[in-house]
């Protein structure tokens, strides 16, 4: 969990950092990855979680898991889904907001 809270930190540092250099003509421009980019890497990593929380509860439905990973990766999952959740929340409250703004 310490390390998808420092991982999640490093994101945000790089996001702010990209957001102060100016920005060329294109998305791609000055090095930095694309929106679009952006949110495919974390949806890919927020698959790739559950992906493994579900793997791992599977090898303790046999047996062959250590009860520890296990725990570990299902956790991870649990808070990946409160995080993608959250996101996608604040993403549909945004866009009713915009909705709502006089023209």
């Amino acid at each position: 969990m310490v390390a998808n809270v420092n991982a999640a930190l490093n994101a945000y540092a790089s996001a702010a950092t990209r957001a102060i250099q100016p920005a060329g003509d294109g998305p791609e421009e000055g090095g930095g990855a694309s929106f679009g980019a952006v949110l495919e890497q974390a949806a890919r990593g927020a698959i790739g979680s559950l992906k493994t929380g579900e793997q791992m509860s599977a090898k303790a439905a046999i047996g062959k898991a250590d009860m520890n990973d296990v725990v570990t990766a299902v956790t991870n999952a649990e808070m990946t889904l409160q995080t993608v959740t959250a996101v996608r929340d604040k993403v549909v409250n945004a866009y009713q907001e915009i909705l709502r703004m006089p023209i």
